[in-house]
């Protein structure tokens, strides 16, 4: 069932993150799907995170997609090389944000191949948000697009996840964001155990 737009309305930006793992993340570029069961992600809490790029309000041309209405695509560019997707969450006006870090591909396997410049399949194919990105076709052209369009959607497919094998740690790449670089925002869900 495809995960309405409602759903990214929800004001615990935490709740979403941890809940989104065991999901599916599907694009279809150029008449071609790809997508995977979502195993990482890590939440970012609007203005008052450290870690934000919306923290104490601050808003400019890059970020101001993460204002919108909960739902929405924010990507965004890291050492110029590294397309980082990012789901928008709350209301219009709260800028949470969740970062998908990792996916088990299991659609379009030979198009993520090909994307990604890699041989065969392995377990860390799209673990970490650039190889994501690089894998599903994303980019900052696709900054703004509502999650639940035909180019970008997730779905629930009802397999229920071992909540055991979720682990609940620091987000990486964070260390000026003070004492919130240690808040335990990134949410794991171990590939070996992803699904009950």
């Amino acid at each position: 069932m495809k995960i309405s737009q409602d759903y990214f309305e929800n004001k615990d930006v935490l709740f979403l993150a941890e809940d989104l793992l065991g999901k599916y993340i599907f694009t279809l570029f150029d008449g071609q799907i790809t997508g995977g069961i979502i195993t990482e992600t890590e939440a970012y809490r609007g203005i008052t995170d450290r870690a934000s790029h919306a923290f104490n309000g601050r808003r400019t041309q890059r970020n101001e997609v993460m204002y919108a209405r909960g739902g929405i695509l924010y990507v965004y560019l890291c050492y110029g090389i590294h397309h980082l997707s990012n789901i928008v969450t709350n209301k219009e006006g709260i800028p949470d944000a969740i970062l998908l870090r990792a996916i088990v591909p299991t659609h379009g396997e030979e198009l993520i191949l090909k994307r990604t410049g890699k041989s065969k399949i392995t377990p860390d194919i799209l673990v970490g948000p650039g190889k994501l990105s690089k894998g599903l076709g994303i980019s900052t052209a696709m900054n703004g697009l509502a999650i639940g369009s035909e180019k970008i959607w997730l779905e629930d497919r009802q397999e229920e996840v071992n909540k055991n094998y979720i682990s609940k740690l620091p987000r990486i790449g964070v260390d000026y964001a003070a004492e919130d670089a240690l808040l335990p925002y990134r949410f794991v869900l171990a590939h070996e155990h992803f699904l009950k």
